[in-house]
């Protein structure tokens, strides 16, 4: 008899957490269940997007993927009791993704998702007898304003934050790194600006460089864009969602990423004037 085992995933159905759990079904056989924490609200969109990803006429999408209703917010996830027992037991790998990335949030709200969430799913991950590894999604701006290089070894150096967002996720990121200082085995992932995929452009929402983009698209054959003076030589790092995805899938695979941060970036970023008429050739604008 083949012993099941889990692999727990927050952050489903979200941008990233959709991906990475297809991705997944892929790597683990049917002896894993793919245990996904949804919040109520989120419930069916969270069944469609399964139903969509196992796209099998003799299988059910329940039979590879298993929705657990809760809230990363909650001290005990939101689950019920029997099923954090359950879980907790048997969790072999949990994906941390779930979080709130909009940059305009208020610092109260990234506190509850971010940092009291990472530290509930913290918890839960070193109460897993059998846990062999904990991956956390995090972002490269927990460097904040830092001026100059800022290397995956560096966290307590990062600069003055410009928002809620990079500093609760910097929190976060810092709750991580003092588990695995007490023997949680982690990796860190750290993501520039996620945009669409590469191939097919499909995205979630229409935000952060989408914005310029829509600006574009509203003006017609020519467009006024606001600059700043000097900006032309700032470099704007944009990676699309099925660079992470991969990444994270590949790196989490091997046992030597075990304890290691990895800034998923582009090494070669476009500068803000570059970015500006790559997003004007595909309006079929002018800027």
């Amino acid at each position: 008899m083949v012993e099941l085992t889990t692999v727990f995933v927050t952050g489903f159905p979200g941008f990233l957490g959709s991906a990475l759990v297809e991705r997944l079904l892929d790597r683990y056989g049917s002896e894993t269940e793919l245990a996904c924490l949804v919040q109520s609200e989120y419930r069916d969109e969270a069944e469609e997007r399964a139903r969509e990803i196992v796209d099998d006429a003799d299988r059910d999408w329940d039979d590879r993927i298993a929705l657990y209703e809760g809230d990363v917010t909650e001290g005990d996830l939101g689950l019920d009791p029997d099923d954090y027992a359950d879980l907790e037991l048997d969790t072999v790998e949990l994906y941390h993704l779930a979080a709130v990335y909009d940059v305009g949030m208020s610092e109260a709200v990234g506190r509850r998702v971010n940092v009291d969430g990472t530290r509930h799913v913290l918890h839960f991950a070193e109460g897993c007898p059998d846990l062999r590894r904990f991956q956390y999604v995090s972002t490269c701006y927990v460097s904040g304003r830092y001026d100059g290089l800022f290397t995956e070894g560096m966290l307590e150096e990062a600069g003055p934050f410009h928002n809620a967002y990079e500093s609760t996720k910097h929190e976060a990121e810092r709750l991580v790194r003092d588990a695995m200082d007490d023997g949680l085995p982690a990796t860190i992932y750290r993501p520039a600006v996620v945009v669409g995929d590469s191939g097919t452009g499909e995205t979630q929402k229409y935000d952060g460089p989408y914005y310029v983009l829509r600006l574009l698209l509203r003006q017609g054959d020519y467009a006024l864009t606001p600059a700043m003076l000097g900006s032309g030589g700032v470099e704007i790092n944009v990676v699309p969602r099925d660079f992470v995805v991969d990444a994270i899938d590949a790196l989490s695979a091997m046992d030597r990423s075990e304890g290691v941060t990895y800034q998923l970036c582009d090494p070669a970023p476009v500068t803000a004037s570059k970015l500006l008429r790559l997003f004007a050739d595909a309006a079929d604008t002018t800027p």
